[in-house]
């Protein structure tokens, strides 16, 4: 990295923005494209009580920013656009699965053609495919069949990746969470701390949470404590994670009966105050602002969830000396993992696909915390630069929306990624 791979800070308005409301509930809905590359962009939808157009709009241009993060010429897979999807409903609303109907009929031309998307917070992969089925839509990522050599083949192949079983855990809901344990690990290297020697405390144990907790405890590391939706529970000397994940419901509800003798229980704020040398926030936005950052212990907090460090907090974390790893570095991998997957990069075989998710998070994470120390910048802002750096060779690749270049002019396809 250097000087001028810095970013200038500056956000681009978003592409298209579209506020839907529910004509019989009331509920409101959102789309953003924050940006397209070769007409079309990536991103999941959540379903939450309270979800806004503004945080849809910023997780959408952090969407953008993950795609250029992995950007490889020498790979099949050409990162996309960013955008996101959000609607303003619990997901335990019993009218939820209608209201989700409604939502994806009124922008299924987006998702036709401009839009692939997904899971997210509140929303599982199945239901979505449930629903767009029952709708009559091919898809949650028919718009990127024509960038596709093979579409069919692509297809089944994602679609056997989707069914491998590793260790009793669908490899699809661990590959986002081994992605997050990755970068922590690698922080942790970076300062000189003994992976034997440090304790993690993870905010939400759904996929990318309880996937986190699984690999960070396979490394070495001592799970102290977990949090879910109904409070916390700890254990000094470590939880026996693989025995939670496994009885876990649904939506990462920790099943209290599964806890052993010395497993104890505390209120769902008590995740902050644990002593921990990492801290993983998975389950929601905004959770760690200017008031909760004087609470948190940890040398590095690796954001699993999309923006759960407020800009405030995250200055004076690093003044401090905590490094606050970006999430759209820690929790990349399950994107760069559907599309590296999809484009043919990588087959269905688990430990091949676990290893190029180590290989790409560990070398990103160090290139990163190193190009922070070489120019005294926050991680996030060294990431930024290789945001830019990245957009910047898309770009002159394929154009801008409208705009030639010599691979977009010639159609954009995959034959010779070079």
């Amino acid at each position: 990295m250097t000087a001028n791979t810095l970013s200038s800070g500056f956000t681009p308005p978003p592409h298209l923005q579209v506020t839907w409301t529910d004509p019989v509930t009331g509920r409101e809905g959102y789309v953003v494209i924050d940006r397209l590359v070769r007409g079309v962009s990536s991103g999941g939808l959540r379903m939450r009580e309270g979800c806004t157009l503004d945080e849809v709009r910023g997780l959408a241009a952090g969407m953008s920013r993950k795609e250029a993060l992995h950007y490889d010429p020498a790979n099949r897979y050409i990162p996309l656009g960013g955008a996101k999807g959000g609607i303003d409903c619990s997901p335990h609303d019993p009218r939820a699965r209608e209201v989700l109907g409604r939502y994806l009929d009124a922008v299924r031309s987006l998702l036709k053609h401009h839009w692939t998307t997904g899971e997210d917070l509140g929303l599982r992969q199945d239901t979505l495919d449930d629903v767009l089925a029952e709708l009559g839509v091919d898809s949650s990522i028919e718009a990127i069949y024509p960038l596709l050599d093979d579409a069919a083949e692509a297809r089944a192949r994602l679609a056997d990746a989707f069914a491998v079983d590793v260790d009793g855990v669908l490899l699809a809901d661990l590959v986002g969470g081994l992605g997050v344990a990755e970068s922590a690990l690698t922080a942790l290297d970076h300062l000189g701390i003994g992976r034997t020697a440090a304790r993690a405390v993870v905010q939400g144990f759904g996929s990318m949470g309880g996937a986190t907790a699984r690999y960070l405890a396979q490394a070495g590391v001592r799970v102290v404590g977990l949090a879910d939706a109904w409070g916390v529970v700890l254990n000094p000397e470590g939880l026996d994670v693989e025995r939670l994940l496994r009885t876990r419901d649904g939506l990462g509800g920790i099943d209290r009966s599964q806890l052993r003798p010395g497993d104890t229980e505390a209120d769902g704020d008590a995740w902050l105050d644990i002593t921990c040398e990492i801290l993983v926030p998975a389950a929601v936005s905004y959770c760690i602002g200017a008031a909760e950052q004087g609470r948190v212990t940890a040398r590095i907090i690796a954001e699993a969830a999309n923006m759960p460090t407020l800009p405030e907090a995250e200055a004076a974390l690093h003044a401090r000396g905590t490094l606050v790893l970006p999430d759209f570095v820690a929790n990349s991998a399950t994107n760069a993992w559907w599309w590296w997957t999809l484009f043919g990069d990588i087959g269905t075989d688990a430990d091949l696909a676990q290893r190029k998710v180590r290989d790409a998070m560990s070398r990103l994470t160090a290139d990163i915390l190193t190009g922070a120390e070489e120019h005294g910048v926050t991680p996030r802002e060294a990431a930024l630069g290789v945001v830019d750096r990245n957009m910047g060779d898309i770009e002159a690749r394929f154009g801008r929306p409208g705009e030639p270049a010599a691979d977009h002019a010639n159609g954009g396809g995959h034959g010779d990624p070079r």
